[in-house]
């Protein structure tokens, strides 16, 4: 049991180290984050301002920023997969993740200590982002409680993205290749509930918006944050604040596995 305790200790102490270092280039390397704020802040202006009453009266909401902002703080955490992605096929390439390997630390350091920094930067993300929206009139309406469980649902999604960009960092050759699945992520957060209902889709693409594991997130947050809202009578929609919790949770259940055993077999 003690030996136990002290391996747990252990990895744990090495995952903070390894997220410490990430976290601290992130503070040196502030044009990372600023390259994945750019999209969401733009879409602000942009939607908020520019194409807001045409938005607002297409989405059938009032409020038209209101119930933009939730779906670009999901937005937001989608995004994180291409700087995850980068970050780790950067470090393959450098042979940094190599060097990690010569060291005395526990193997799952490396791994737990790029989702933990990765989670922490969404924080710094979410931050930047919820202060924009305040300044344009955003506002939760459901008290602290509901909105701190609703920036909880934000970043258990962005954790689990953070494990499909530490798969694709792991198994693509070059920055260039991660920008290319990185452009995958575009149909995955516009076919969702982010900048419209789904149920102003047709009828053909309602239902692969609404099983968008996004859109559970966003619909939820919604809910969550008091904002406007237009949600189906489906299944899934009626059901976001579950469908919220459960599909990180089975990302997690096919990516982590996934990761770690490319990072192993990377390593024979």
């Amino acid at each position: 049991m003690n030996v136990t305790v002290r391996r747990l200790g252990w990895a744990l102490s090495d995952t903070g180290v390894v997220a410490r270092r990430y976290l601290s280039h992130l503070v040196h390397k502030p044009d990372e984050l600023i390259g994945t704020l750019l999209i969401p802040v733009l879409a602000v202006l942009l939607f908020g301002f520019v194409f807001g009453e045409t938005m607002g009266a297409a989405a059938g909401v009032d409020d038209y920023r209101d119930f933009l902002m939730p779906g670009l703080f999901a937005l937001t955490m989608a995004f994180g997969i291409g700087n995850t992605t980068i970050a780790v096929v950067s470090d393959a390439g450098r042979g940094v993740i190599d060097r990690f390997r010569t060291l005395p630390m526990a193997p799952s350091a490396l791994l737990a200590g790029r989702s933990v920094s990765d989670v922490v930067a969404g924080v710094v993300d979410l931050a930047v982002l919820a202060g924009m929206g305040l300044l344009i009139g955003w506002r939760w309406n459901e008290g602290w409680p509901s909105a701190l469980a609703a920036l909880g649902l934000l970043l258990w999604l962005r954790l689990a993205f953070t494990w499909i960009g530490i798969y694709l960092g792991l198994v693509v050759r070059s920055p260039e290749a991660a920008m290319k699945f990185f452009s995958l992520v575009f149909p995955l957060a516009m076919v969702a509930d982010t900048f419209v209902p789904t149920s102003s889709m047709p009828g053909w693409l309602a239902p692969l918006a609404e099983w968008n594991p996004l859109s559970a997130t966003v619909v939820a947050a919604r809910d969550l944050f008091g904002s406007p809202g237009v949600v189906s009578d489906s299944w899934v929609a009626q059901n976001a604040l579950l469908m919220a919790l459960v599909w990180p949770l089975v990302l997690l259940a096919v990516f982590v596995p996934l990761a770690v055993h490319r990072y192993r077999s990377a390593a024979r």
